[in-house]
């Protein structure tokens, strides 16, 4: 078995997509209409219409979590969260946390995306 993706269902596609365009720098690809995905070394992040799992009863529900943590590691966090901020205007509810070096070394800076989910923006201490 491989790890394929991580999976986003929303009501606001369009929406989703540009936020991780900024946060990834990179342009999604849509191999359908409802659907948008964002490759890279490691794993994927896909982000799927609702109309994607209709089929599913309700089982799944846009904008309803509170238990996963998307994360992405970059060489600056400092500078990568001053950008999001710039860029896409974060508001105080959108900031969970400033970037803070936490108790084993990461430094972190964690924000929510347009559906609320939450975003780590992350890097590991440098070993001299």
């Amino acid at each position: 078995m491989s790890f394929a993706s991580v999976r986003i269902v929303t009501d606001d596609l369009e929406g989703l997509v540009a936020f991780y365009e900024q946060v990834t720098g990179q342009q999604a690809e849509h191999p359908a209409p409802v659907f948008a995905q964002f490759s890279g070394p490691g794993a994927t992040l896909a982000i799927a219409s609702t109309a994607t799992v209709a089929m599913l009863g309700g089982a799944l529900a846009p904008a309803t979590n509170r238990s996963v943590v998307i994360e992405f590691e970059v060489a600056d966090v400092d500078h990568e969260f001053a950008e999001l901020v710039r860029t896409l205007a974060l508001r105080g509810e959108d900031v969970v946390l400033e970037p803070t070096t936490m108790p084993w070394g990461n430094r972190s800076a964690l924000v929510r995306d347009p559906d609320g989910n939450v975003v780590n923006l992350f890097s590991t201490p440098t070993t001299d």
